[in-house]
């Protein structure tokens, strides 16, 4: 077998795997025909959503998933060792492929690259219990899916992430991410979010636009202008009405450890990829899990002083929500529901700048 080909192949697929804001948090560093190093990164010095460098190690076991899924397809099993002695914010794992007689093709393979997030309104239409079904068994043993369905429910879910929205929009920590991860006037993006993909109108993005240009003019637009209000009614709490429901992957126990949410990465690709090939569309709605887990553990993360008070809020309606058990278990919480494809989405870093290097 040529492993070079295959595995050139692998990794061309498998860049296709989410990551928070597109960062990409993995560059990859073939060692020998068949062994490869993937060399993680968090983002957790200058992103105030990467607490810990937990939601970039949950990126980086969605990556580990999307390699095996992707092997498969050449008839390869893959063997995944972390490396001792990495530092945490920079992990590293030790891929190990060889042929398998017994590798089948999984059939979310097929659908890798068409996976993507709709931040636009989604059909209301229930999920049937087949795709419940379908959908729970992906995450697989370790974990489980809480389900928020029903217009109550929903209603529910779409005013905390309106809460939410509150804060991610008042603080400076979280407007200095958005401006960098931004793309403007852009459909497509190799590195960054697309404007066009924000799911925003084309008024509201003209204004965004405007206001994003510093931080004093966002505090002046919320302050004199009511400026949180438009932006989280039209992307938060009438996407959070459209759709088929809401939903938690929750871990078997809390997750604690790197090891424990590269876990839950995995979990939550097989559960997306699976919604993909089901013709199902689904948006991550996880700021209310970062902000909860701040105030929980009373940790700062905003100048602002009004932060924790709001974060310890947004918590607060979490657990009302979902109960205080689901809220300390879950690892990834979105909105999911029939409908289409996005036409603005971030894409991929070229395979070739994705390789391990001193420049890289």
């Amino acid at each position: 077998m040529d492993f070079n080909s295959s595995i050139s192949q692998i990794l061309d697929t498998a860049r296709w795997a989410p990551s928070g804001d597109n960062t990409q948090p993995w560059r990859f560093e073939v060692v020998q025909p068949n062994r490869l190093v993937v060399h993680g990164f968090d983002t957790r010095d200058h992103c105030v959503y990467d607490l810990d460098g937990h939601p970039s190690q949950i990126s980086l076991g969605a990556l580990l998933e999307t390699i095996d899924i992707a092997a498969s397809t050449h008839g390869l099993a893959v063997n995944a060792t972390r490396i001792a002695g990495a530092p945490e914010t920079r992990p590293q794992f030790e891929l190990d492929f060889r042929e398998s007689k017994s590798a089948i093709a999984s059939p979310l393979a097929a659908v890798i690259e068409k996976r993507s997030v709709q931040r636009r309104a989604l059909s209301t239409r229930p999920l049937t219990e087949t795709e419940r079904q379908r959908l729970s068994e992906a995450v697989g043993p370790g974990h489980r899916v809480h389900w928020l369905e029903g217009l109550g429910m929903r209603a529910r879910a779409a005013k905390l992430m309106f809460h939410s929205a509150k804060l991610r929009l008042t603080i400076r920590e979280a407007y200095e991410v958005h401006r960098d991860i931004i793309e403007w006037h852009a459909q497509f993006s190799k590195e960054k979010v697309p404007d066009q993909a924000l799911g925003a109108s084309p008024p509201t993005l003209v204004l965004m636009r405007q206001v994003m240009k510093s931080w004093g003019r966002v505090q002046a637009f919320n302050r004199f202008l009511a400026g949180t209000w438009a932006p989280r009614i039209e992307l938060d709490l009438l996407p959070g009405l459209a759709c088929a429901a809401h939903f938690l992957i929750c871990a078997q126990n809390p997750a604690t450890t790197l090891d424990d949410y590269v876990a839950a990465g995995r979990a939550t690709q097989r559960f997306w990829l699976t919604a993909t090939l089901l013709g199902l569309q689904l948006q991550p709605e996880v700021t209310p899990l970062v902000f909860t887990r701040y105030a929980r553990n009373r940790l700062p993360f905003s100048k602002s002083p009004d932060a924790m008070p709001r974060a310890e809020r947004v918590a607060a309606r979490l657990t009302a929500l979902v109960g205080r058990e689901n809220a300390d278990h879950a690892v990834f919480m979105g909105r999911i529901g029939a409908g289409h494809a996005a036409k603005a989405r971030s894409i991929r870093r070229d395979l070739e700048s994705l390789m391990h290097g001193p420049s890289r």
